[in-house]
């Protein structure tokens, strides 16, 4: 088994140095060692989709992640589809007229539903993130995009600049490994 000490280490840094570990060798079990919430999450989330079991333990003021890889796994390959994604890095869509640019979000969000090939993910950042936390008036078209399969991705780092990590009311908390990786898989990224 190895451990790695990632404490200290920010975003998307913890996500990197697991998947260079796991490159580098074909490790069975591993022990990763941080010391937040977001890293925690973002790893865990990591080490689950290379076929890993994952367990969480508070130690001290951080988190261990012990992971066991899953026997007989089998990489499933997804049918070759659309990968959508939509990139939101502001709360209007355009430049003059923020009033326009609010109306023209909106109607840009509502529309992304009726469309015959709906996106695979939405990414939030920069200040695009403050259009999904609770107090937002977009956040019931979110909620309803992600009732029909969409994700809803908001970059953490952003959140923690504005302060709004607490607020988010849909969709969830990424990093920047994530979010690079979702744009490398695409087969088309759409800014409004």
């Amino acid at each position: 088994m190895k451990t790695i000490d990632l404490k200290g280490l920010t975003c998307p840094a913890p996500v990197i140095e697991t998947k260079k570990v796991l490159e580098q060798t074909d490790i069975r079990e591993v022990t990763i060692l941080v010391d937040n919430t977001t890293s925690c999450e973002n790893v865990k989330r990591y080490l689950e989709s290379q076929m890993f079991d994952v367990t969480v333990e508070t130690v001290g003021d951080g988190y261990s992640l012990h992971g066991i890889k899953k026997e007989n796994h089998k990489k499933t390959t997804i049918p070759t589809q659309a990968k959508i994604v939509v990139f939101i890095d502001g709360e209007t869509v355009g430049r003059g007229s923020d009033e326009l640019g609010r109306i023209l979000m909106r109607s840009f969000l509502n529309t992304l539903k009726e469309i015959p090939d709906r996106p695979w993910r939405i990414i939030f950042m920069n200040s695009g993130v403050r259009l999904v936390v609770e107090e937002s008036e977009y956040l019931s078209i979110l909620k309803n995009l992600e009732e029909l399969g969409i994700e809803i991705l908001s970059c953490g780092t952003c959140l923690d600049y504005f302060q709004l990590k607490h607020k988010v009311g849909t969709g969830r908390v990424s990093n920047m490994f994530e979010i690079v990786s979702s744009f490398t898989e695409a087969t088309k990224i759409i800014k409004p």
